[in-house]
């Protein structure tokens, strides 16, 4: 008999290969607020520590920065029983995440634990959370139509497998429930979802409710809730993209959702100040401006697969153009602006098609789909802006054709663009019925007067 049949070398060396054989110690010199202060250990910015309480489980921070020779860190967990004189220690392999085919259906926390009461992760691998994004030359054309199964979206914006798109709103316009939507119609093979500075509550009400038994069944949830501390919370986004890349290089085709960006950049916003940054727009510090490319740069078309990702921002009193919803929007590839008005009329999703367009639609749509799209548009824009003439019952019939036209397709078209969570439309329908509501504008779509 063999050595090598006594025990499996390879779990050994696996092993060998996750552990930090060399670990800094330092000192805790001050507790204030957020905020740890040590003499030591020896560690760089972003690197993990742990602090050995006399009593209790240790306590995990990250390190945020410098000043007079000491360490700023912030924790991760509860501080309660930390005193002066504490013993603090690197942990520089928490930076990375156990990944695996096991994840699919399951719900992680920060750390990328699981926090399901379901089995530990069987990890096939470990991957860098704060990996350095992709090359300009490493990505792929997009050129491949990605399903998301709701007709305002497949129709008027048309998303190709390895976009980014924002989905911009103020609070109650119906987010969550389009995501619910995006993440059990579309037609990616995984979906890894990041909730970021969510309630409590509304966790387990998105998981049952908007997602349901079929969006588990295909999905990765990474949460960190507003409760957590603001590392933490930023650190679940970075988890969840660690999560998207080790299916990527399975060579699947990967719907990565991100809510909200808003909520992770003022997390990103309490580190900065406590560091000492100096506030800039809005109270938000420059690393939050640096943070967002580093995170949507990440998803993009590879050559062993692609992350196509979905970004949401609370726009604060519905005001487009506040420091992060400019800043996201111009690094995105398209943007989808959800509507207060359409919601208060009861229409859902409520999209706005004209505020919102996918920079790739022209891209990857066909032909006629891209100019009954235009059509459509042009039919959208004289109903709007002849609608206080209309509502005034200013305007005579027969005196425009072409708004004539116009409102009588008006019905078919909002009950196009309308669709209840529940419903699911692929690509062939939606271009289908956009072909027949083409057809019936005949006037618009000939330019005539």
């Amino acid at each position: 008999m063999t050595a090598s049949s006594w025990f499996d070398l390879a779990h050994f060396e696996k092993a060998l290969a996750s552990s930090d054989p060399v670990r800094s110690f330092g000192q805790v010199t001050k507790v204030a607020g957020l905020l740890v202060e040590s003499r030591g250990p020896a560690a760089g910015l972003g690197d993990f520590c742990e602090i050995l309480r006399p009593s209790g489980p240790p306590v995990r921070t990250q390190v945020i920065g410098f000043r007079d020779g000491g360490v700023l860190s912030m924790p991760l967990e509860e501080t309660a029983g930390l005193q002066l004189g504490d013993t603090i220690v690197t942990r520089r392999g928490e930076a990375r995440v156990a990944v695996g085919d096991s994840l699919l259906g399951r719900v992680l926390d920060g750390f990328g634990r699981p926090m399901d009461g379901g089995p530990p992760i069987e990890a096939t691998a470990r991957y860098d959370i704060y990996a350095t994004p992709p090359g300009p030359l490493e990505r792929e054309p997009i050129r491949e139509v990605l399903g998301t199964g709701v007709r305002a979206i497949d129709g008027f914006l048309t998303c190709g497998r390895g976009q980014r798109v924002g989905i911009f709103g103020g609070s109650g316009v119906g987010k969550s429930t389009l995501l619910g939507s995006l993440i059990k119609n579309n037609d990616a093979d995984v979906c890894v979802l990041a909730l970021v500075g969510e309630r409590n509550r509304e966790v387990r009400d998105f998981i049952e409710h908007e997602l349901g038994p079929e969006g588990m069944r295909k999905s990765v949830l990474v949460v960190a809730t507003s409760d957590r501390p603001s590392p933490l919370r930023v650190r679940a986004c970075f988890v969840a993209l660690a999560v998207a890349e080790y299916f990527r290089d399975q060579g699947k085709s990967v719907l990565l959702v991100a809510d909200s960006v808003t909520r992770l950049a003022m997390a990103q916003r309490e580190i900065g100040l406590a560091a000492g940054e100096p506030p800039s727009q809005k109270g938000y510090t420059p690393s939050v401006f640096q943070m967002l490319p580093r995170i949507f740069e990440r998803a993009g078309r590879f050559t062993r697969g692609s992350i196509t990702g979905f970004f949401t921002v609370l726009v604060e009193g519905d005001d487009m153009n506040e420091p992060i919803a400019d800043a996201v929007r111009g690094i995105l590839d398209g943007h989808i602006v959800l509507s207060r008005a359409l919601g208060q009329a009861g229409h859902y999703p409520a999209i706005d098609i004209l505020q919102s367009v996918s920079r790739l639609a022209s891209r990857v749509a066909g032909p006629q789909q891209k100019d009954c799209a235009n059509r459509l548009r042009e039919t959208l824009a004289l109903l709007q802006s002849s609608e206080d003439l209309i509502r005034i019952g200013a305007y005579t019939s027969g005196s425009n054709a072409r708004l004539d036209d116009a409102l009588r397709v008006e019905d078919h078209l909002k009950s196009f663009l309308r669709q209840r969570p529940d419903e699911s439309s692929n690509l062939t329908d939606t271009a289908a019925r956009m072909a027949e509501l083409c057809g019936a504008v005949p006037a618009v779509r000939k330019g005539q007067s």
